[in-house]
């Protein structure tokens, strides 16, 4: 699932690609940016803003956004894409490699000097330059009544932490997803949360449990019905949200977590 940490992982393998290379032809596959053409332009860098991808190229800045589905991948020139290119929303060709977008769940093209129009509104970035633990505590705090596993996720407050996360921190903390800010240990939170995720920014499986075996890496997430790892009592599956459209589903151990 894209996270934090996988867009960072994503923006590194495109700066190592394209970042100083001239774009030899650029193919947006979305109606909006179809006539869109920044072949001849430098890649002057790729970078990750919380869940968001920015590539500046020229005077322009290509804002990515993976959602569920999405993925950035890098392929040799000519060689043979491993998804079928109806998926593909766009294609970034140089002299020596091919990166292609599939199924992004946003695509646009901006002026570099509009970017804040497109991440300004997010929180301190959990893996940026700017990450500011202060200001964090500061905005999850700033709701004391809505439900912390809520907060979590709330990409204003800070910006890189998913479902996932939001699940795991919540059984490491000792909290029920549900439990209302103002009675959660805010500070604690975000500090394990900033730990958790730098600790897997290089890792190809996403770990929280301090075991790297895949089927072992989580506490709780994807995990309902099956035994907690700590008490052995079955682990619960609902579903949490700031509104019903935004419900995620939730994980919790409802013997571990109070």
């Amino acid at each position: 699932m894209p996270e934090g940490d996988t867009v960072y992982q994503a923006a590194r393998r495109l700066r190592e690609s394209l970042a100083g290379r001239i774009l030899t032809a650029t193919d947006f596959r979305v109606p909006r940016f179809a006539t869109v053409d920044l072949s001849g332009e430098r890649v002057d860098d790729v970078l990750s803003r919380g869940k968001h991808l920015l590539m500046r190229a020229g005077g322009f800045t290509i804002h990515s956004h993976l959602k569920m589905e999405g993925s950035w991948e890098v392929y040799r020139s000519g060689e043979r894409w491993r998804h079928p290119a109806f998926q593909a929303r766009v294609v970034l060709r140089t002299a020596e490699a091919e990166a292609v977008g599939f199924l992004l769940g946003i695509l646009e093209v901006v002026p570099r000097s509009k970017e804040q129009d497109v991440v300004g509104h997010l929180g301190p970035d959990l893996l940026g330059a700017d990450w500011d633990a202060d200001e964090a505590v500061r905005r999850v705090s700033a709701r004391p009544d809505i439900p912390i596993g809520v907060a979590l996720l709330d990409q204003r407050n800070l910006a890189g932490l998913g479902n996932v996360y939001a699940n795991e921190l919540c059984f490491l903390r000792g909290m029920l997803p549900t439990r209302p800010v103002a009675e959660a240990d805010v500070p604690a939170a975000v500090d394990l949360g900033h730990r958790l995720i730098v600790a897997n920014r290089d890792r190809p499986l996403r770990v929280t449990t301090g075991d790297t075996r895949r089927g072992r890496n989580t506490w709780v997430y994807g995990r309902g019905g099956q035994p907690c790892r700590r008490c052995g009592t079955h682990i619960r599956r609902t579903e949490l949200g700031r509104t019903e459209l935004e419900e995620r589903v939730t994980y919790y151990c409802p013997s571990c977590q109070t």
